[in-house]
């Protein structure tokens, strides 16, 4: 196999955002800021082709940091840079303001709208979001791709339905595609906390300063504390999470850090730049970004999209149709029975690495080939199948 041709390796075809982000697709977001105004907003979604809906089930009677990682997380999702617009649908009672919502939109130069449930009931309330959001999506149409660094994509790296064949291959090959975009200067942010358990000395190495060791040491014990008081089933004798599914076991997998060992691998050897929130926007500084999600993958995903993601690598060696709202999602496996039985789920197969009829670099180069592709239009099997899962990670008490 050759290396990746020069001509597609330094830029791709992206729409350049009023604040310099690259998005790779231009939607527009349909936005609930509360579960009671989702069925509304999917209702004006559905009517307008080109637009998206990320229907959750936050945003009421919600304290301290769940309150504000919800707020945290729709405000970001809205920024992301694969979203050109924004109707912002309301209830008009709910904890998290949609005002506020607008307003930040507004503020970061995107065009936004509000609709609000309560001004007019549901049948009135999708009428007229409907015609805004058709407004929006004519106005979203005139905009064009254009040539960018290869700098401006930001990566997200995910597992799910894990088996043997994870840290064998799929993983290491999401990693080389890391480093591929790191030697470009661009960005990538590996999450999932329970699944970082056993491998965290390796990661502490490559951070750059103490404060950013404080900051994971910090969210690791939390993650650990809440686990031995709410899941004293998952903890095992050593008083730490034990974060291994009946499908791991089933796929060959035997302990959490045989786990986290091949996890971890995804962020290939890209320097570690920071350590953030859930859902919180990553900085503009080239490297590797470590973010505090849980291991359920479509709010894991959620949290990278909100950070930043444009593109999100899964890796899945059983299987599973996950994909997200704004972003495409492209799934791996290494698995080549899954890969024949999901085909219409999975986009890459290399488990020809296992069998040694592929090298490591050659499967990273065929990947990142694949990443360009959908970075410059090409639809992912999740994107073709509608999956436009979305759901925010909170773990705290209501009111």
């Amino acid at each position: 196999m050759t290396g990746l041709r020069p001509d597609i390796m330094k830029t791709m075809m992206g729409y350049l955002r009023s604040d310099g982000s690259v998005g790779v697709r231009n939607h527009v977001l349909v936005l609930p800021s509360v579960l009671c105004s989702s069925n509304v907003a999917r209702k004006i979604s559905a009517a307008v082709p080109g637009s998206v809906v990320a229907s959750h089930n936050q945003g009421c009677a919600q304290l301290g940091d769940d309150f504000q990682q919800t707020r945290r997380t729709l405000i970001n999702t809205a920024l992301n840079p694969n979203v050109a617009a924004v109707l912002v649908v309301g209830l008009g009672c709910e904890r998290v303001s949609p005002h506020e919502l607008r307003d930040v939109i507004l503020d970061s130069g995107k065009p936004a709208g509000l609709i609000m449930v309560q001004d007019y009931g549901t049948v009135e309330a999708v009428e007229r979001g409907t015609a805004i959001v058709r407004k929006m999506v004519e106005e979203a149409s005139k905009s064009e791709r254009e040539e960018v660094p290869l700098s401006r994509l930001v990566l997200g790296m995910e597992c799910g339905g894990s088996d043997f064949s994870s840290g064998l291959s799929a993983n290491p090959v999401v990693g080389e595609a890391a480093d591929i975009l790191w030697k470009e200067e661009g960005r990538v942010i590996l999450s999932e906390t329970t699944e970082l358990v056993g491998a965290e000395h390796l990661l502490f190495e490559r951070m750059k300063n103490e404060e950013m060791k404080r900051r994971f040491a910090g969210m690791l014990k939390r993650m650990i504390d809440e686990s031995m008081k709410n899941s004293r089933d998952v903890v095992d004798k050593e008083n730490v999470p034990n974060n291994i599914s009946p499908g791991n076991v089933r796929g060959g997998l035997t302990t959490l850090e045989e786990k986290s060992l091949g996890a971890m691998i995804k962020g290939g050897k890209v320097p570690i730049v920071g350590v953030k929130e859930y859902g919180e926007l990553i900085d503009p500084e080239p490297g590797l970004y470590l973010m505090d999600t849980p291991g359920y993958d479509v709010e894991s995903v959620t949290g990278m999209v909100a950070g930043g993601s444009t593109v999100v690598l899964f890796t899945t060696g059983q299987g599973t149709p996950t994909g997200n709202a704004i972003a495409p999602v492209i799934k791996i496996t290494g698995n080549h029975e899954t890969a024949k039985k999901m085909k219409m789920n999975i986009d890459f197969d290399c488990s020809a690495i296992i069998s040694g009829k592929e090298t490591l670099e050659e499967g990273g180069k065929r990947l990142f080939e694949l990443v360009l592709r959908v970075a410059n239009g090409e639809k992912t099997k999740s994107e073709i199948l509608g999956q436009d899962d979305f759901s925010i990670w909170n773990v705290g008490i209501k009111l």
